[in-house]
């Protein structure tokens, strides 16, 4: 941690709080689309080596999103 310098004069109090609240913001939305990929993985269809035909992929996955958006 002595190698990082942090330089809070530099940047205004209002500056930082913008930062943070876009940062939150972000970060907000990147846990939501988290959770939806780890419950696409739960079917296992993204979590391994798909092994069926390559043309049912495709509806497979929109079922199981289907499913998905149906349980929000």
């Amino acid at each position: 941690m002595a190698d990082v310098a942090v330089l809070l004069d530099k940047f205004s109090v209002r500056e930082i709080a913008s930062f943070l609240k876009e940062n939150h913001a972000i970060s907000s939305e990147r846990v939501i689309v988290e959770n939806v990929i780890r419950k696409i993985k739960v079917f296992r269809i993204m979590a391994e080596k798909y092994r069926s035909r390559r043309r049912r992929f495709s509806l497979r996955l929109n079922l199981i999103c289907a499913l998905i958006n149906f349980e929000l």
